[in-house]
């Protein structure tokens, strides 16, 4: 599988982030603003996440190894995995830092360069975000995805952090000005509460495909055309296996067949298989498909 624009989306993604994440937390640190620091922190931390994602588009684009013989499809939901188990412990260690600063007192912050900054990140995040999200659906890339949802969530950062400080800087220097110290903290806090389900979200799916849950769509496309296929040509029985690993499909099918009766020549047998195939609108570039014949049901 050629993954080159995978790769070139990716190392793009690398870039701007790196560049994106030393700025935050810079101007996070001047201004002493833990919203804008952490979305800085979190873009620093996405750029070694994307570089794994990146290493892994790599090897599945190869053909595997001695060790590695049915290819390195497996790595591909434990990056995910990886990833996303990253992601929700900086959400964690966000949401006690907010809450441990709003139980002190809080914290005065400039709201109006605050403000500034996180409208101009919040531009590139969503545009990178949308960029990101349209070659994942050209390219079929579960890894271009992800990395699209971690800009969608700098972006929700930017654009939240942005609200809040408008706000901040209105309500400044009139009778709710007390209130101020706790925004950007609160800011953070809430951030944490509404983003934490995507990384937990992509736990969990990435999880089922780490576990090799069969997909209940492929176990049932499957066993829907292998039900017609044995009334049709008159076999006894079949028994199907199916399971998802990145974006690679698995599907082991064993067809029982009556002992006495010839299946005729390899040419036919290969026809049956190639129709099968069809039928369940296989792709060779993301299934292993295995069809197999046998007369005793103990081989099933």
């Amino acid at each position: 599988m050629d993954t080159t624009r995978e790769q070139r989306q990716l190392r793009l993604s690398i870039l701007v982030t790196f560049v994106v994440g030393v700025a935050c937390v810079a101007v996070g640190l001047l201004m002493r603003s833990q919203a804008i620091a952490f979305d800085g922190f979190y873009s620093l931390v996405d750029v070694v996440l994307t570089g794994g994602s990146l290493l892994v588009s790599r090897l599945v684009s190869s053909e595997g190894s001695r060790r590695f013989q049915f290819g390195y499809w497996h790595l591909e939901p434990l990056m995910v995995v990886f990833n996303a188990s990253v992601l929700t412990a900086i959400c964690s260690y966000a949401a006690f830092t907010a809450l441990h600063d709003l139980l002190t007192g809080g914290h005065e912050i400039a709201f109006g360069l605050g403000a500034a900054w996180a409208a101009v990140m919040g531009v590139v995040s969503m545009g990178m975000a949308y960029q990101m999200h349209r070659q994942s659906k050209l390219l079929g890339s579960v890894l271009v995805q992800l990395d699209a949802r971690g800009w969608l969530i700098g972006g929700c950062i930017s654009v939240a952090v942005l609200i809040g400080f408008a706000l901040a800087a209105v309500i400044k220097g009139g009778t709710l000005d007390h209130w101020t110290r706790y925004i950007d903290s609160a800011i953070l806090l809430l951030l944490v509460v509404v983003l934490l389900p995507l990384p937990l979200g992509s736990l969990w799916q990435a999880l089922l495909e780490v576990l090799q849950l069969a997909p209940d769509a492929l176990d049932q496309r499957v066993r829907s055309v292998m039900q017609a296929m044995v009334h049709e040509r008159g076999y006894l029985d079949f028994t199907s296996y199916v399971a998802k690993m990145g974006r690679m499909r698995f599907i082991d099918i064993h067809i029982l067949v009556d002992p006495s009766r010839p299946l005729g020549t390899m040419a036919s047998i290969d026809e049956v298989r190639s129709e099968i195939a069809h039928r369940l609108g296989s792709d060779i570039r993301v299934e292993w498909l295995t069809i197999v014949f046998t007369g005793k049901r103990e081989w099933m």
